[in-house]
């Protein structure tokens, strides 16, 4: 891991691997710089010099109570300023509303932009996180994980069912405490589309077919944003980088790689 600090002297670290431009990817819920991106990781290390981060709480960047998204998009813009040339940013999840505050802050630091299902705060129920928050007090980190998954992202429970009984659902509850905080910043964050309307670089919006639309805020960015294209991905839920890795890279690689 290599290390930075940001405007809020919080001590963020990421990998670097690969070779080619620079490519950022910020990392959403239930995940960290290495899960998230592990069956895509070493496609993108052929094409691009691949800067993981791990947002607060994982890998070896502090674990900040408090702190709003934008201090973490502040993480963000922290890293593309290190990097001595303008670079691509990639984010999925809670990390692409991230991605996004961060390319909106220095955008002349962007080539382009690639966000998976940025979720809108309000799909954090105040009832669905209660519940959690009681769950996490309790330490009953699977029961919270099951929960998110079934009642927030209405995964079916077949699905969920089929998911546990793989080997991606330890990483999962491993990060669940994590998690916690992303939910409690999520709901205070105050999303507005129009902030957005003057983010002069080229984005592509990313969505699964079978994901709940209206959870994300992928058609209100498309509507504002001056260049702007949505991508459906067929047969695919939110992790589309996990259950079909190839299409998912195929995609991006079109979009970052097209002149």
């Amino acid at each position: 891991m290599q290390y930075l600090s940001s405007p809020t002297l919080t001590t963020v670290s990421y990998d670097k691997s690969g070779s080619g431009p620079p490519l950022i990817l910020v990392h959403g819920s239930f995940s960290d710089h290495n899960t998230n991106w592990e069956f895509v990781k070493p496609r993108f290390e052929k094409q691009f010099t691949v800067y993981a981060i791990a947002r607060r709480g994982r890998g070896e960047t502090d674990a900040t109570e408090g702190h709003s998204l934008i201090d973490e998009s502040l993480d963000v813009v922290t890293l593309i300023q290190a990097i001595d040339e303008p670079v691509f940013l990639l984010g999925h999840s809670y990390g692409a509303q991230v991605a996004l505050a961060a390319a909106n802050k220095v955008p002349n630091h962007v080539l382009k932009l690639v966000l998976y299902e940025a979720p809108y705060p309000q799909s954090i129920r105040k009832e669905a996180l209660m519940q959690l928050e009681a769950l996490a007090q309790a330490d009953h980190w699977e029961d919270f994980a099951i929960t998110f998954f079934r009642d927030v992202l209405f995964v079916p429970i077949e699905e969920l069912d089929e998911l546990r009984a793989t080997e991606l659902w330890s990483p999962i509850i491993a990060d669940a405490k994590a998690t916690l905080g992303d939910l409690r910043t999520l709901v205070r964050y105050n999303f507005k589309a129009d902030r957005f309307r003057d983010l002069p670089i080229p984005v592509l919006l990313q969505i699964g077919s079978e994901s709940p639309r209206d959870l994300y805020v992928t058609n209100a960015i498309a509507a504002v944003l001056p260049d702007a294209r949505i991508e459906e991905l067929p047969g695919q839920a939110h992790e589309g980088m996990t259950t079909a890795p190839e299409l998912y890279t195929e995609a991006v690689f079109r979009f970052l790689l097209e002149k």
